[in-house]
């Protein structure tokens, strides 16, 4: 079987759901096969877990990201201190050194800042994209469980009419 992540999965039961036919009399009620709806929900429950943790992976990564930006920055930190050490104590040659280990601190500042901001970015878009889906899979599953009720309910009704109708008949006999 192919691999089926949740948002193909809610497609398909909203499809399942959209195409079904309407019960009798009712245009907002319909027939759903129940268990092709059940088995569809049984793969999003066991979908969802994998999200989650594709979820945190990914948060994982990107804090292990901004933690190599972090040590990356300190390195060329540290490598610019050691060449500004370095370097003849001439003031000319001293204050390109000052220079130079500046924009190399600027631009890992920068460097780290634009890193940090991407993996915020993509983390943000990928745990919204989760939720959406969560939150798309228990909108279906409670509207599922709402006409589920309304039509047990109303079959219920049904039997009981029935029951009463032929009550009355036996006791006019």
């Amino acid at each position: 079987m192919e691999e089926k992540d949740v948002q193909r999965l809610l497609d398909m039961l909203y499809g399942m759901i959209d195409e079904a036919k309407n019960a009798t009399f009712s245009s907002d009620k319909c027939l759903v096969n129940r268990d092709e709806a059940l088995d569809l929900l049984d793969e999003i429950r066991a979908k969802l877990p994998l999200e989650m943790k594709k979820a945190q992976e990914l948060i994982r990564a990107r804090e292990e990201y901004v933690n190599s930006a972090k040590k990356e920055v300190e390195k060329m930190l540290r490598q610019a201190e050691l060449d500004a050490q370095t370097i003849i104590s001439e003031s000319e040659t001293i204050q390109r050194a000052r220079q130079k280990s500046t924009e190399i601190i600027r631009r890992a500042e920068e460097r780290s800042k634009e890193l940090y901001r991407a993996a915020n970015t993509y983390t943000e878009d990928a745990l919204r994209r989760t939720e959406e889906a969560i939150q798309m899979a228990l909108n279906e599953v409670q509207e599922s469980r709402t006409r589920f009720r309304a039509a047990s309910v109303e079959k219920m009704q049904e039997q009981r009419e029935q029951l009463d109708k032929s009550g009355t008949e036996r006791e006019t006999e």
